[in-house]
């Protein structure tokens, strides 16, 4: 049996077909399959023996699945969050959401935050971690999805202060038992239905979470009616957007009587819109 050294320089190279972190796939997965960090598996570990589990991990990354669905987990904003097929995987850029909300709320934080399409928990627990007197709501129509987002808030002791309701945003009067927000936050689906994605998210990652018909744009076409009505007076929306939509969601905001200020994310692209009552 080969040593762990040897174990990564192998997989590295067979990965390297599919995928541009090859070497940073092989670690990762050698680290779950023994159990440490990353950290110590290169400190530590480079002369065991290649554990039976590995090369079972190595297959499925070549087949394009996630490296966060195999290992189970994905960090977000500091948070180590379990994902699973049910969820979309948090990604950085959607941080730009929660950078948004804090420069909103310089001083005293908001007292009742919304996630609309909360999957894995991700942007709803972030924001209750950065504001401890808040209390969240976080909505969803995959009972899937709320059973990752249930445990993530337990997993971080906040199973207290996140209120976790299956909700779908397609039915009439979805919202009529929210209530008001002084933060809502909202990544939902907004890539068109048609757009080709890499495999490891078009064979991976669940399409509802997605795809929102031909234009990208039919989600938030059923949301941003509604969140005059889940504001407060005060409150603050943020939305996540792709890249070429900004001008797009923005009308449809100013059409709910809202105006919009745009985020871009660390690379420079737009990425969230920031939505007020006029």
């Amino acid at each position: 049996m080969a040593e762990v050294r040897e174990a990564l320089r192998l997989a590295a190279g067979r990965l390297a077909a599919t995928s541009d972190t090859a070497r940073l796939d092989a670690e990762v997965l050698m680290a779950n399959a023994l159990g440490v960090t990353r950290s110590d598996l290169l400190l530590r570990h480079m002369f065991d023996a290649e554990p039976t589990a590995f090369a079972a991990l190595v297959e499925r990354r070549l087949a394009h699945e996630p490296i966060a669905y195999i290992t189970g987990s994905q960090e977000f904003y500091g948070l180590d969050l379990r994902v699973s097929p049910a969820v979309l995987i948090p990604r950085g850029d959607s941080e730009t959401l929660i950078e948004a909300a804090r420069a909103a709320f310089p001083g005293a934080g908001p007292a009742r935050v919304l996630d609309l399409g909360t999957g894995s928990g991700a942007l709803l627990l972030a924001a209750l971690t950065l504001w401890p007197a808040a209390q969240g709501v976080g909505i969803d129509r995959s009972a899937e999805a709320l059973a990752v987002a249930r445990g993530n808030a337990a997993k971080l002791g906040l199973g207290e202060r996140a209120e976790l309701r299956q909700v779908d945003w397609t039915l009439p009067d979805w919202d009529a038992a929210l209530g008001r927000f002084d933060l809502i936050l909202a990544n939902p689906p907004y890539i068109e239905s048609d757009c080709a994605l890499a495999p490891s998210v078009a064979a991976h990652e669940p399409h509802g979470a997605l795809f929102a018909g031909l234009d990208g744009l039919d989600d938030y076409r059923r949301l941003i009616p509604h969140l005059p009505g889940l504001l407060t007076r005060q409150g603050v929306a943020v939305v996540e957007i792709g890249w070429t939509q900004a001008e797009a969601v923005g009308a449809l905001a100013q059409t709910a009587r809202l105006v919009s200020h745009l985020h871009r994310d660390l690379g420079n692209r737009p990425r969230a819109l920031e939505l007020r009552w006029l």
